[in-house]
């Protein structure tokens, strides 16, 4: 337990500190060995404690609504599914002096050097293993270890650019390796917005305590990405498996944040051994992939057969040197658990110094001694796979732990002797302990730091800062997010301000405007898509509302015209049976999955709105009545669909993207009106038809002021289908779509129209020329099907 405090101490922390108990054994982050506060906490602690209970709880507020606004989650895994969970955000900032820092980096820039040699070595002349160093079979057995590598020389000169340490503060205050991380090292972006996150709690605090900032770090890596690049207007982009994966977010975020293009496996090919990307303008080179997918996905030709998620011909493109991979295929072998039993040596061998922070101690099973002294120290074990990537708090299903397995009966000795290689006994780590804020009070819970470190053209650059895996309580060392710790900023302090780094290089010079980034196939596809079933779900809303409206008015829809929407409603799929249909909410998350896709290329206001539209329809789903509450209901959501387009019209850049989301939506507004007006103005269709039309087509106060005459077919049709300047008419959407297609890319040399456009013209010219009364029945079906084709005539020419 940690000494008293003095009476002066005490009225500086006001009752922060009343809860505080370090424990027995246990380094402390807040206390140092004497009992006494750490001096880089000091000042922090006497702003924090100078906050009342209000104005504490609205800035810890301000930070879990900056994260809910900027859309910041993770996906937890259960037995059977996955879901999106906030991010866990342990408001209180983790404070640690420069100068300790300093020490930190310094190790880890070493422990990297290390890494990059073994990289070389276990890919190029192997001495590791013929000089003993390294155990054969465990290099061999580590399925990581990718032999199509083997003497590909990456074309750089570097292996490993991009590298993730976990560590942590033992009982004597020194540092240990916990974890390296050199496959996909994952968490950088999620670093930024704690950072951000926290920011927005403790500004002021944040301002007077001298902490150094992110963003340099970022931009030297990226400019050494940039460096990295061929002379041939070749891109960089970075390789996501895509939104199912528990780090999509920070893939989406890192790409925007950085300005680089983010793929997947199905959006790139290889061609005359040139890693390309699919475009809607074509294939295009990339020369730089930031590689966040494993290993064994990236080729299904070489490595994983069954892989859907990487790119056929990967290997074939690295041999022939045309691109280059971060970090380079094979990099996850450094990973396993077994492989830091052996880190010590490697690194007198491979460097001649030995390592400046020492890993966890490790002993491999596959050697007699070894597996000898783990059986008899099993009460300071933890055993898990030789291969494992787990870290040692995360404890996996089928870790022994004190010698005891997870039903909490003692391991067989004999099951280790018969195990053997296929094992790693790891101390059991006692983690330091760091402050954590509950109930307004300061509480010890066990902690870890993931640290960042990123090659820069001048060597290596370690991020000043990082995140902090917090535990959910002072008992458990378990401080994984997945079994509820919690993450913390970590705020470097230094004794002065420092400079404002920003990501952008200052200085003079002329601006000059970059080239719109390459739009790859699949993103126009979401983008083309969300237009579509946003506006799917905008008609149905509306048709919906007026079904509402009139059973509010009658209480009865058994009249011919209620029964007719209603009929039609079900042709579209949606049952009134139920005030919103399941159908409805299908188009709903429809939209969101294809906006998800694209998170790199969605402002944060439109997808905040659209999110906010989605929980809306889904709450009035169980809450509304029909008839008149029903009705008010839709109006709700049609105002939130109209702000999610106001925000995308106002504010989206006119690039590609924007013109494939623009044609998704006027083709599906035309499309369901040309199919609207050819059921409700049939000379069959019963009385009031017409003025429905009208008023689902939001033209009432319009027809009003052009017609003199009452509601005819011909005015409905000439509102409706003809007028280019009526928003909602089907030829002011093929106006629409005409223009946006001028600006897509024409990939065929000697063409001047793509035959989607030649279709698109054809259908405008048609309705441009067209009489009101010449637009007969017959007529509307015909323009119906040649509209219908022209979603096949775009993917043709952009999308496949």
């Amino acid at each position: 337990m940690s000494k008293p405090l003095q009476a002066a101490d005490r009225s500086d922390w006001g009752t922060l500190l009343d809860a505080y108990r370090t424990l027995p054994g246990v380094a402390d982050e807040l206390f140092d060995s004497a009992g006494r506060v750490r001096p880089v906490w000091q000042p922090f602690l006497r702003d924090l404690a100078a906050l009342d209970a209000d104005a504490l709880d609205h800035a810890l507020a301000r930070g879990d609504q900056y994260l809910r606004d900027a859309g910041v989650f993770f996906r937890q895994y259960g037995p059977t599914d996955s879901t999106e969970r906030d991010w866990p955000l342990s408001h209180l900032p983790m404070l640690i002096e420069a100068g300790e820092w300093q020490n930190i980096a310094t190790a880890l820039m070493q422990r990297a050097d290390v890494l990059e040699a073994a990289m070389a070595d276990f890919y190029g002349p192997n001495r590791l293993v013929a000089d003993g160093v390294v155990p054969a079979r465990l290099l061999a057995s580590n399925p990581e270890w990718l032999r199509p590598m083997v003497g590909i020389e990456p074309r750089h000169g570097h292996y490993l650019h991009f590298i993730a340490f976990d560590i942590g503060r033992g009982p004597d205050g020194k540092w240990w390796v916990l974890g390296d991380r050199t496959q996909a090292p994952s968490g950088a972006g999620f670093a930024l917005e704690t950072r951000m996150a926290t920011s927005r709690s403790f500004s002021s605090l944040m301002s007077s305590t001298n902490v150094m900032r992110l963003a340099g770090f970022f931009r030297r890596f990226r400019d050494t990405l940039l460096g990295m690049r061929n002379g041939d207007g070749s891109r960089v982009a970075i390789l996501t498996p895509g939104p199912l994966n528990d780090t999509y977010f920070e893939h989406s975020y890192i790409a925007r944040y950085l300005g680089l293009m983010l793929v997947q496996g199905a959006d790139l090919a290889v061609k005359d051994n040139r890693l390309m990307v699919r475009t809607v303008g074509g294939l295009q080179p990339i020369s730089v992939l930031w590689r966040r997918l494993d290993a064994e996905w990236t080729d299904p030709l070489e490595l994983n057969e069954s892989s859907r998620l990487g790119t056929p011909g990967m290997i074939g493109a690295l041999r022939s040197g045309s691109f280059t991979m971060v970090n380079a295929l094979g990099s996850g072998a450094l990973e396993a658990r077994a492989l830091m039993a052996f880190m010590p040596r490697m690194s007198e061998h491979l460097t001649g110094q030995p390592l400046a922070m020492p890993n966890i101690a490790t002993w491999w099973c596959g050697g007699a001694g070894e597996c000898d002294y783990v059986k008899a120290n099993l009460e300071r074990m933890t055993i898990d796979s030789a291969m494992s990537t787990r870290l040692p708090f995360d404890h996996g299903p089928n870790v022994v732990i004190a010698g005891k397995k997870p039903d909490g009966t003692p391991v067989d000795p004999a099951w280790i002797d018969a195990q053997g290689p296929l094992l790693a006994g790891q101390e059991i780590v006692s983690l330091s302990t760091a402050p954590a804020l509950v109930d307004g009070k300061l509480e010890a819970r066990p902690m870890s730091l993931r640290v960042f470190v990123a090659r820069s053209g001048s060597g290596w650059v370690v991020m000043p800062g990082g995140f902090a895996r917090i535990g959910h309580s002072a008992e458990s060392a378990d401080i994984s997010m997945q079994r509820g710790g919690a993450v913390s900023d970590v705020w470097v302090v230094s004794d002065d301000a420092g400079p404002a780094d920003t990501l952008l290089e200052t200085g003079g010079g002329t601006a000059k405007r970059t080239l719109d980034a390459t739009l790859p196939s699949t993103a126009a596809d979401n983008l083309f898509w969300l237009g579509r079933y946003v506006e799917r779900t905008d008609f149905k809303l509306r048709l919906l509302r007026a079904y509402h409206i009139r059973l509010a008015e009658t209480g009865d829809g058994d009249y011919p015209l209620a029964v007719m929407l209603s009929e039609y409603l079900e042709f579209l799929g949606a049952d009134v049976a139920a005030t919103i249909p399941d159908n409805v909410l299908d188009d709903m998350r429809a939209a969101l999955r294809s906006s998800g896709q694209i998170r790199d290329r969605f402002s944060t206001d439109a997808w905040n709105a659209l999110v906010d539209l989605s929980r809306t329809t889904e709450m009035f789903a169980t809450r509304i009545q029909p008839g008149d509450d029903a009705a008010r209901a839709f109006s709700v959501l049609l105002r939130k669909i109209a702000g999610f387009a106001g925000l995308v019209h106002e504010n989206m850049y006119r690039f590609t993207g924007w013109r494939f989301l623009g044609i998704g939506r006027a083709l599906e507004r035309a499309g369901l009106m040309m199919n609207f007006l050819r059921v409700f103005t049939d000379a069959d269709a019963p009385e009031g038809a017409l003025d429905l039309a009208i008023e689902v087509g939001d033209s009432i106060m319009t027809h009003r002021r052009r017609y003199a005459a009452g509601t005819s077919r011909d005015t409905v049709i000439d509102l409706l289908l003809l007028d280019d300047m009526n928003p909602r008419s089907v030829l002011n959407q093929l106006v629409s779509i005409d223009d946006h297609a001028s600006y897509l890319p024409v990939t065929v040399e000697e063409v001047r129209m793509t035959p989607f456009q030649r279709k698109v013209l054809e259908i405008k010219t048609a309705l441009t020329t067209a009489a009101p009364g010449e637009v007969s029945p017959d007529k509307l079906e015909q323009l119906s099907g040649d509209t219908a084709t022209l979603s096949g005539l775009l993917a043709d020419t952009y999308l496949r």
